[in-house]
């Protein structure tokens, strides 16, 4: 024991140095940097790509590969983030194929095509707290979003990174994005201090927004398992209109339809329900009664004849064959409602568990494309008693969907228009393929061919029935007559813009509406922008025309009481040998030069630059009727007058 001692004693001072040296390295350790986050007091941001490969099949000028990101959004502010919502710069033509806690906010439903950008909106965590109350907790106030995807052209070693990420609320400033090595970016978004908002820091709900078209989701009554929502659709934009619409959405939980009055789903279906969770969780409930059990339902109108029905009926604003005009043309008609009853699945099952639906989206019949965006929450909305007295009744809970008219580049016009002028006998016809051509066409006719110039008479034949009439223009004409000939426009609705005089003081026009579709047009409207000679506008002598406030420069028009009805295409006197009639209304418009000076009538300031119908834009010619003919008589009638006159003179 002592010699034990004596060695402890021995080693001591060695075992104290070690002691003493250890410590003093590990002082002298460089401590881990702090993250990049804790420098923001705002939102930050952060893309990290994590993972990618190879996809067949080979394909060495457009090879896919698979690509697994995380974007990462963070709340280091003074305020709750609202509705969060951030857009991420994607650029090598991703594909995305999930994304966890978020939706696309533009409504589209996974798969979608994403390379030019997108943004994302949160859901179900929509709303990001702060440090301040939440003490740090990172559950409230962090969202992480696994992207997964496919993404061409980025070969490994190199990583396919977006081109920049931001915060897409309004009132935010994002600074310059930084690069974590080649797989990270991160960007730190701060308040905007020149930002004027109309929402203080206590508001509990975000306010209602402006937009073409506004849907409002209102749950009207609750239960554990189900509940009563209102779903209202109003218009404001004065071009915008939809006929037939067709609502549809995503159910994110498993809900289904289970009654509705006011509208209905296309499809009545509850096979879903009956092999799926559903049947299993409500094994008591009576499936053949239940209206709609598919993940994303579409919503239809009911006819007028079902608005007094006491079943399905009853609602109001319902019950209009899905037509919704412009607040402009009747502001009662410029809304469309109905109420409908969901059953929820567990985990979900109490009163105060609601959940809108997302991905919402609305269409119609040659109508404008509508973009929907995420479901906000809002204030709640208030309805009249329905017993009379003068009070109103609130909502349980109300979301807004705000919707915009958008021209997708890959979407085709519906409508098309021709040009033609009193000083010039050809009629510059709709452009080839204006609305778009199928693909089988090219062995028949030429898609790329420009249309052949036309006599006025064959804008009142079907295209089929125009190619004798044609070909022999074109050669009376000496136009070019190629062959094959070019291809149809393809379009339902056809308008010709005809410049019909030019004088001192004003001049006028004609315009004609075809309608070659099957489908009549009941309270039709159209309206035609004219840069430089709008401010001119006089009278419109058969339809009921006007100066569109709010929107520059365009006239609107309407049928009369009792001539707002474009009826469908038709046979002739004689099926047998008679061309198809098409649906036809026609106007004249005059206009004066006193508020116009020095416009040129017979160059372009004559004819429109956009031309609505419906609220379709429709494809406009991209040349004009030349007045060369025109100038050609008068030079040669300026020459015989001067010989008749030295003829005489001779005499």
């Amino acid at each position: 024991m002592a010699l034990n001692l004596n060695c402890l004693s021995i080693f001591n001072p060695i075992l104290l140095l070690i002691f003493a040296i250890i410590p003093l390295s590990i002082s002298q350790s460089p401590a881990a940097p702090a993250p990049a986050s804790d420098s923001c007091n705002g939102v930050f941001l952060s893309y990290a790509y994590t993972a990618g490969r190879l996809l067949p099949p080979t394909n060495k000028s457009h090879q896919a590969h698979r690509f697994e990101s995380t974007l990462t959004v963070l709340n280091n502010g003074q305020e709750e983030l609202k509705s969060w919502r951030v857009f991420v710069g994607f650029q090598h033509d991703e594909k995305l194929t999930s994304a966890s806690n978020a939706v696309l906010a533009d409504g589209a439903t996974l798969p979608a095509e994403v390379g030019n950008g997108t943004v994302f909106a949160g859901y179900p965590m929509s709303d990001l707290k702060t440090a301040i109350d939440t003490a740090g907790d990172l559950t409230q106030m962090q969202v992480e979003v696994q992207l997964v995807g496919t993404q061409f052209g980025v070969n490994s070693p190199d990583v396919p990174m977006p081109t920049n990420i931001s915060l897409a609320n309004d009132g935010y400033d994002c600074k310059k994005v930084t690069g974590g090595g080649k797989n990270m970016m991160q960007v730190c978004c701060t308040v905007d201090k020149n930002f004027k908002s109309n929402i203080s820091t206590g508001d509990e709900f975000l306010p209602r927004q402006n937009g073409d078209l506004t849907i409002m989701y209102d749950v009207t009554s609750t239960y554990p398992s189900n509940y009563w929502a209102q779903v209202t659709i109003s218009n404001h934009n004065p071009l915008g209109r939809l006929d037939n619409w067709k609502l549809s959405w995503n159910w994110m939980n498993d809900e289904f339809i289970f009654a509705m009055k006011g509208a209905y789903p296309s499809i009545v279906d509850s096979s879903e329900c009956i092999f799926g969770s559903q049947g299993t969780y409500y094994q008591e409930l009576d499936f053949s009664t239940v209206l709609n059990c598919q993940r994303r339902p579409t919503i239809i109108d009911l006819p007028l004849t079902k608005y007094n029905d006491t079943n399905i009926g009853k609602i109001p604003y319902c019950c209009r064959n899905g037509t919704i005009l412009p607040p402009l043309m009747d502001p009662s008609l410029s809304i469309s409602s109905f109420r409908l009853q969901v059953f929820k699945m567990p985990p979900n099952l109490n009163r105060s568990k609601l959940e809108p639906p997302q991905n919402w989206g609305i269409s119609g019949t040659l109508n404008p494309d509508y973009k929907c965006g995420p479901p906000v929450r809002v204030s709640p909305s208030e309805f009249p008693d329905p017993s009379g007295l003068p009070s109103n009744s609130t909502a349980v809970a109300s979301w807004q969907v705000v919707c915009n008219i958008t021209q997708s580049k890959a979407e085709a016009p519906k409508c098309c228009v021709s040009f033609s002028a009193y000083y010039n006998d050809s009629v510059i016809p709709c452009k080839t393929c204006a609305c778009g051509c199928t693909r089988n066409t090219d062995a028949t006719c030429s898609t790329t061919s420009p249309a052949m110039l036309l006599p006025p008479a064959a804008l009142l034949v079907p295209f089929e029935n125009r190619t004798a009439k044609a070909k022999a223009w074109a050669e009376l004409r000496h136009l070019p007559n190629p062959n094959p000939m070019p291809c149809s426009d393809n379009c339902g609705v056809s308008i010709n813009w005809h410049l019909s005089s030019d004088y001192s003081r004003g001049w006028s026009a004609r315009i004609t509406l075809f309608n070659w579709g099957e489908t009549n047009f009941v309270d039709w409207f159209a309206a035609v922008q004219l840069d430089k000679a709008a401010p001119g506008f006089e009278k419109m002598y058969s339809f009921n025309g006007s100066a569109l406030d709010g929107v520059n420069n365009t006239i609107f028009m309407q049928g009369n009481p009792g001539l707002n009805y474009l009826v469908a295409e038709a046979d002739g006197a004689n099926p047998e040998k008679d061309p198809r009639l098409p649906g036809k209304q026609q106007t004249v418009i005059s206009f004066t030069k006193k508020n116009t000076p020095g416009i040129k009538v017979a160059g372009k300031d004559g004819f429109p630059a956009k031309v609505f119908f419906n609220g379709e834009e429709c494809s406009l010619p991209t040349i004009y009727p030349s007045s060369g003919y025109r100038k050609s008589l008068t030079i040669v009638s300026s020459l015989l007058s001067v010989v008749t006159m030295l003829i005489l003179a001779l005499h």
